[in-house]
């Protein structure tokens, strides 16, 4: 089974688990040898020529997507893998345990393998979850889907809060039956090796932000068992995009094609399995 196969991959070692936005996106990376593959709200949003999750002032009344949208973009990726699929599921899409029960219901009903819950709120007056609700939800997406893969995120330090909150978080999260935490914002080799030592658990950390400098071999060193790289592909894929798209407004050239995958090959990548 697809949730075997991924619980199996957090028990040891590091992997590295890249964040696709759509079938051919997922596919691409399921080819090159990827064990399992997860989602990336960032990219879906983008796909849809929406903006990602954010405050709620930044991404206004219509700006974020809804459950329904996201998960039936996850249900069409896990249809046409072999490897495990992880979700990126936001906040749970709702702040009570209910909501965010339901939600992880869903996502294993679609055919995810696992998910990530966080305690981000969109509000900037209280960027983050009570830790006692926090906590709470995380128990209640663990009770939804038993064999589910539940990673348990704190975005402490990306609202201005400490190592220690994040700490105090995360091994909260572990506590009420998360499989494994994640801290983005966590980069650099001693921030991310004091987490590996004071967490109760497998850490989660996110590369590719901002072209970071540490190696997966570095992390495997500093003992991380996962390794994410959020909306990067996506942002990367988009910049080719815009820089195509300049050329030929701009200069009405085509350099831009010296680089692509041929036509041949994308067929048979994208042959049913």
């Amino acid at each position: 089974m697809d949730r075997d196969r991924f619980v199996a991959l957090h028990r040891s070692g590091c992997f590295l688990l890249p964040n696709a936005w759509d079938v051919g996106s997922a596919r691409l990376l399921e080819s090159v040898g990827f064990p399992a593959v997860a989602t990336t709200s960032a990219g879906i949003a983008f796909s849809l020529g929406r903006p990602d999750h954010d405050f709620f002032a930044e991404h206004g009344p219509r700006g974020r997507l809804d459950r329904d949208t996201v998960l039936r973009r996850v249900g069409e990726i896990a249809a046409e893998l072999t490897v495990p699929l992880s979700a990126d599921l936001e906040d749970g899409f709702g702040s009570s345990p209910e909501a965010v029960a339901a939600t992880i219901t869903m996502a294993a009903t679609v055919g995810a393998a696992g998910g990530n819950i966080e305690d981000f709120t969109g509000d900037r007056t209280a960027p983050l979850h009570d830790l006692a609700l926090a906590t709470e939800r995380i128990q209640a997406a663990r009770a939804a889907a038993p064999g589910f893969v539940l990673v348990g995120r704190t975005d402490a330090l990306l609202v201005g809060g400490t190592l220690a909150d994040s700490i105090t978080r995360a091994n909260a999260y572990l506590a009420a039956g998360a499989d494994c935490a994640f801290v983005p914002g966590a980069a650099d080799a001693a921030t991310i090796g004091t987490l590996v030592r004071e967490l109760d658990g497998p850490l989660n950390v996110v590369m590719g932000l901002t072209g970071n400098a540490l190696s997966l071999p570095d992390l495997r060193a500093l003992g991380v068992r996962r390794v994410t790289i959020g909306g990067s592909l996506a942002r990367a894929m988009y910049h080719h995009l815009r820089r195509a798209a300049l050329e030929l407004a701009e200069h009405g050239t085509f350099t831009y094609a010296e680089t692509q995958i041929s036509q041949s090959d994308l067929n048979d990548l994208f042959r049913p399995h």
